[in-house]
């Protein structure tokens, strides 16, 4: 097989996509009519709708798309508690296509790699663990117990387990990606990367290190009692649907409502509620109070001019606006940063958010008067070089108006899959935290390597200059979410051995090293029996809730294995009585065991509960877990800063300087923003429609402002070529079509990951890692 026939990305389309009017309410019949089109289309209806009704039940199973969380068990809707998307996701799951060992004797990889990323996701759910020889054209069906087998031999063949990678998804539920990373560190690495180092990681480091903790600080409820909730960069309408309707609740208690954003997302305009009589019927809830259209990466500008409005009002009637009692007792370092906001020119600031003076002076008025405060981020803030002093800049001012850790008020980020952030509770991160290393020695006893291992980006580094000879992923599909895509091509071809655990066809299995496996799981929506007992999982939502998820279909295949056992056989083969005993020095202290742990991996495997009694004695937060997770609707884990307790070195929360971001633009240069369309969950593309924003039939479309087109001669629908320039180096996503659209001027937006091709590994967040995703600079080049 020539890897350099492989389609590293989804090919060009043939046709021209339709460009229409955009959507002005979000939801409504039309959400219901498309899910449900959905379902015909690729179900079988009946069963999916019998199994609609137990998504988001307190008895049923968690959604495999976005983290928001649940409302309280009596408050949820007996029959459709979940949105359009999340019908999607669920028949992703249930499709009744199956891409068994037949479908992939029809097709060479080379052949797949010609599908379109929707095409491959399409050809069902996976049968059987499939694997890939070196030299050869076809996948062929392998038995688990091969399978496990090769993975052994590589694993204890590599010099260093530093030679290995494990990467995780953010859908991996808590019992799995507890044991996987108890297998890694016993096979001797803190090499697990994750999908957090992608999208969140600077909220992850921006909060611990000014609030104590790397999470949201919200509940639910508090949105229902706020008087401003504020969104920045995010799209709920697409993202995380559900927010919607608690957003919806709070206009109609009287919040208000700030939207940040560079494109004017119709999800937070306007949106009608299926569940209601009159969402089906009137005219829709009115979301948006103010909608500021930043300029893409202009919120710290913006958050320094309202709080440099915030501090005129102040000063001139001290007390009336930021909570002087709060910054006294709880906080540090409040004069250095007002200092700071005081030298700014405020008309300055506006110029560099791209936002008139008098949108920035209204959104202000709205926080004046507010008393309690959320303010929500997405990927919109944290995929940039400054990520990290984005999200800082955000506890700016929620310190300053006090508006944390009291009822209605506080930190939101919203994350993306639905248990990212469970995952990182339970130790999957490539730093070894103190009380997790004391954890593991104590419940499982053997000392774990001390020495951080790579994150997401510096496997990918790793692997390029040949330092990764194994690859492992526990879902995902990297090759489209990672930023680069080229040079992740490259690595990932350099591997001896790429393992995926997944349900469907991705790029991933496509752009592989000399030889790749497929190990095809058990999904959240199917019954998972062990040793003739059902098993549940559980998850942890955005805002700290970890609660239960049960499947009740049968599975797509006999020949399918869970995730907690694809974990246990495999780290029993890896680490088995024939395993190669490292003898890891890392960081090692004399007395301390170097050899490998005896674990009886497929004892916990076999019965969750084993697993979570693991964790209650090895994760702080987790004690009893057993007890608690049976509790309706689960348990919340500590946060200190919802009590304002603040574990941050000095035991207070830190007021921080954030810099101005430069952007030095030629002429001729944009900045390009990538976002999903509204038929697509991250990498997983459900359909080629956008119906929001007027997209239909097509992807390859660049969102350009009018006036920009004019001064470029650019026609609506004409195509136009996607040039950067990184790394000494001109990168091309051809054959996109110019919309025009309400986006402020010098910035354009385009689907990922069709654009990932166009940045680069080496632009990435200062401090956190994170692919600068949200501003590639780019050239719109007519073609011909």
């Amino acid at each position: 097989m020539k890897k350099k026939n492989i389609h590293i990305v989804s090919p060009v389309e043939k046709k021209a996509p339709e460009i229409t009017d955009r959507y002005d309410v979000a939801a409504g019949p039309k959400g219901v009519q498309v899910a449900l089109a959905q379902m015909a289309k690729y179900t079988d209806v009946q069963a999916c709708t019998k199994s609609l009704l137990k998504l988001n039940q307190t008895d049923g199973y968690d959604c495999p798309g976005c983290a928001w969380p649940d409302p309280e068990p009596g408050s949820r809707s007996p029959i459709a508690e979940y949105c359009e998307n999340g019908a999607k996701a669920v028949a992703e799951e249930a499709t009744t296509r199956r891409a068994d060992p037949e479908f992939f004797a029809s097709y060479t990889v080379q052949q797949l790699s010609e599908f379109s990323d929707f095409q491959l996701g399409k050809s069902g759910r996976i049968t059987h663990p499939m694997y890939l020889p070196e030299g050869e054209e076809h996948y062929r069906p392998i038995s688990w117990e091969e399978a496990f087998g090769l993975i052994a031999k590589e694993l204890n063949g590599l010099d260093s387990p530093d030679e290995a990678v494990f990467y995780t998804s953010g859908r991996t539920a808590n019992e799995t990606a507890f044991l996987y990373q108890i297998f890694v560190r016993a096979f001797g690495t803190n090499n697990l990367p994750d999908c957090s180092n992608m999208c969140h990681e600077p909220t992850s480091l921006g909060l611990a290190n000014t609030v104590g903790i790397g999470k949201g600080t919200v509940r639910l409820e508090d949105f229902y009692v706020a008087d401003l909730i504020v969104s920045m960069g995010q799209n709920p309408g697409t993202n995380h649907p559900r927010m919607l309707t608690a957003l919806q609740h709070a206009k109609r208690n009287g919040a208000k409502i700030i939207t940040v954003n560079p494109l004017p997302e119709v999800g937070l305009m306007k949106f009608k509620n299926p569940q209601e009589v009159r969402g089906w019927l009137g005219g829709g809830t009115k979301l948006t109070d103010v909608y500021v259209p930043v300029t893409i990466n202009g919120d710290v500008a913006f958050l320094k001019a309202i709080l440099y409005l915030l501090d005129e009002a102040e000063q001139k009637n001290p007390g009336s606006i930021f909570d002087k009692d709060f910054i006294e007792e709880y906080t540090e370092g409040y004069a250095a940063m007002i200092a700071d906001v005081r030298k700014q020119d405020f008309e300055e600031l506006c110029v560099q958010a791209g936002v008139p003076a008098i949108t920035v002076r209204e959104a202000a008025s709205l926080f004046a008067v507010s008393k309690k405060i959320i303010i929500c981020w997405a990927m919109g803030l944290t995929q940039h070089k400054n990520g990290i002093y984005n999200v800082r800049e955000i506890v700016n001012l929620i310190l300053a108006t006090g508006s944390i850790g009291k009822p209605g008020a506080g930190l939101c980020p919203v994350r993306g899959h639905s248990n990212v952030q469970g995952d990182r509770s339970v130790g999957v991160w490539e730093k070894l935290k103190p009380d997790w290393e004391h954890g593991i020695k104590k419940t499982f006893n053997f000392q774990p390597p001390t020495e951080n291992g790579y994150n997401a980006v510096e496997s990918i580094k790793a692997m390029h200059e040949g330092k990764i000879k194994f690859f492992f992923a526990m879902g995902g599909n990297i090759v489209g979410a990672m930023a680069d895509t080229e040079y992740i091509a490259e690595g990932m071809h350099k591997c001896n051995l790429t393992v995926h655990v997944s349900t469907k066809p991705n790029r991933s299995h496509l752009v592989t090293g000399k030889s790749a496996l497929i190990l095809p799981p058990l999904v959240r929506t199917e019954v998972d029996v062990q040793e003739g007992k059902e098993q549940f999982v559980s998850v942890e939502n955005s805002m700290g809730i970890v609660h239960s998820s049960q499947g009740h279909r049968a599975p797509a295949s006999p020949h399918l294995l869970s995730e907690p056992m694809i974990v246990g056989r495999m780290a029993a083969a890896v680490l088995g009585e024939n395993a190669k005993d490292f003898f890891h020095d890392k960081a090692k202290k004399p007395g301390e065991m170097k050899r490998r742990p005896n674990i009886d991996w497929v004892w916990y495997a076999s019965d969750y509960d084993r697993i979570r009694g693991a964790i209650s004695t090895t994760i702080t937060g987790f004690e009893g877990y057993n007890d608690k997770v049976r509790r309706e609707g689960g348990f919340y884990l500590p946060n200190g800063p919802r009590e304002r307790i603040f574990t941050t070195d000095s035991g207070k929360a830190h007021f921080t300087v954030n810099p101005l971001p430069q952007h030095d633009l030629r002429d001729n240069e944009y900045k390009l923003t990538t976002l999903r369309s509204h038929d697509q969950y991250n990498t997983t593309i459900y359909g080629n429609n956008d119906r929001y924003r007027g997209i239909y039939n097509g992807r390859r479309v660049v969102f350009m402002n009018e006036e920009d087109m004019k001064r470029d001669g650019l026609t609506k629908g004409e195509f136009v070529d996607l040039v950067s320039f990184y790394d000494e180096k001109e990168r091309v996503a051809p054959q996109f079509a110019v919309v025009p659209y309400p986006i402020p001027r010098g910035c354009t937006a385009a689907y990922y990951p069709e654009t990932n091709i166009l940045t680069s590994v080496n632009t990435k967040a200062e401090k956190a890692d994170t692919p600068a995703s949200k501003l590639v600079v780019v050239r719109v080049r007519k073609r011909g």
